[in-house]
């Protein structure tokens, strides 16, 4: 997606334009379509695979940056926790797999894997596989040696069986205008929240708005996610966040949601200029080089898409699922209570 058309689509979902009322014949039809494929799989015309251990889904019903891919990392760093053999399964979005699935390593093309697999490769010590056919790189994370998935970003994904299912939803931007695709940002139906297991809302504070009521009784968790350090690009220097505070800085966010990174960046102090990309977005050296002395502060994911750029004043910032432990406790007990029943 060019970064013009992104830009748009943007402020026509979360409001900022009233042209999206054009593009409603195409919502139709993009209802119409996706509703008859979920009913399909409902009704066992078209059949999900179910494998030999649990899945566990974390999405979203809208398309951007809700928090998954640092959720999922850090829901299967919890199950490992308790004893399971977690492996992380992804899309591959923005790369180019091939025919069969791939274990990702730090050493993997983000071209080939995709940002997001690698950047979760890096972070953590269990396989990560990506496919664009999730149940091929589920049985190859069994292979692996998994004996439970987490599928990262995996909802719409009826093809795989799942036994429990987390939407996340970003307290900011919510549902935006609330119209499906491509009038607005929603994936599916508000209604598709009922069935859901366990909505998780990710805030910029501990207290979230009320916002994902839903039929069932199973109220929405929050949670937030915090800066834990400023690396370089190399990982030859990490900082304390507070090294950059009152520094102005040129803020690069090519993910889902960067005005969301932003304000991350600024609740630390850090005095930001705006570089909003396009979610994926390949990083250019036009995108690095700034004709003054300040430094570039950059998203995690952006940052492993440059290791073959002039990084010289570039940093990244890792960040961490933050969640109050009852919830946690909460949603890491229903899983299992879920898996067992299974």
């Amino acid at each position: 997606m060019t970064r013009g058309i992104d830009s748009w689509l943007q402020k026509t979902w979360y409001g900022e334009s009233s042209l999206g009322s054009a593009l409603l014949p195409l919502s139709w039809l993009y209802a119409a379509a996706t509703g008859l494929r979920r009913k399909l799989y409902a009704t066992g015309f078209i059949a999900s695979q179910e494998l030999p251990v649990p899945v566990v889904v974390v999405g979203n019903i809208t398309v951007g940056g809700t928090g998954k891919t640092p959720l999922s990392m850090w829901l299967a760093e919890r199950l490992t926790e308790r004893s399971y053999n977690p492996a992380i399964v992804s899309r591959g979005y923005g790369g180019k797999v091939g025919p069969e699935p791939l274990e990702v390593t730090v050493e993997s093309d983000p071209s080939i894997v995709g940002d997001e697999a690698l950047l979760m490769a890096g972070r953590t010590t269990f396989p990560v596989v990506v496919h664009p056919d999730r149940v091929a790189a589920a049985r190859r994370a069994i292979e692996l040696g998994a004996d439970v998935i987490v599928s990262d970003d995996g909802l719409q994904h009826y093809g795989l069986r799942r036994d429990f299912e987390i939407a996340v939803v970003d307290a900011g931007r919510a549902y935006g205008n609330r119209r499906l695709l491509p009038a607005g940002p929603l994936r599916e139906p508000l209604s598709r929240l009922d069935s859901i297991d366990q909505v998780l809302v990710q805030c910029e504070s501990d207290d979230a708005p009320d916002l994902a009521h839903r039929v069932s009784d199973s109220p929405p968790k929050n949670f937030r996610l915090e800066i834990s350090a400023v690396c370089r690009l190399d990982n030859s220097d990490i900082r304390n966040t507070t090294s950059f505070s009152g520094r102005q800085v040129h803020a690069l966010a090519g993910i889902g949601n960067p005005e969301r990174f932003f304000r991350l960046l600024e609740a630390n102090n850090i005095r930001v200029i705006r570089h909003p990309l396009p979610d994926h977005a390949r990083i250019t050296q036009e995108d690095l080089d700034f004709d003054d002395e300040f430094d570039v502060v950059m998203t995690e994911k952006d940052a492993v898409k440059c290791r073959w750029l002039d990084t010289t004043k570039c940093w990244y910032v890792p960040v961490d699922v933050v969640m109050r432990q009852a919830d946690a406790d909460y949603l890491l007990n229903r899983i299992e209570r879920k898996i067992a029943s299974g």
